[in-house]
């Protein structure tokens, strides 16, 4: 099951978030989402578990505090493949 994991505290580390959800399983897959141009957090990071583990972490995780902030984690919806609409003039 992929995750999405927001309200993240932009001063948060990579390693801290991944390691905070692999106290709940191992991880398939995890993306960090940066800034095209800053190269800084955006605030949220999409993550693939099994399906169990993925349940668990939810449970515990959504809604605690974490680095000053209140988490959001849930499944992540599935994004329409072409998000952007091409433009014909």
């Amino acid at each position: 099951m992929k995750l999405y994991i927001g309200n993240l505290a932009y001063n948060v580390a990579e390693e801290d978030v991944r390691t905070m959800l692999e106290e709940y399983g191992s991880l398939e897959s995890f993306d960090w989402i940066t800034d095209r141009y800053t190269g800084k957090s955006r605030g949220f990071c999409f993550a693939e578990m099994d399906n169990s583990s993925a349940d668990k972490a939810i449970k515990a995780l959504n809604g605690k505090e974490f680095h000053g902030r209140i988490l959001k984690i849930n499944q992540a919806r599935q994004g329409k493949k072409d998000r952007r609409k091409k433009r014909y003039w």
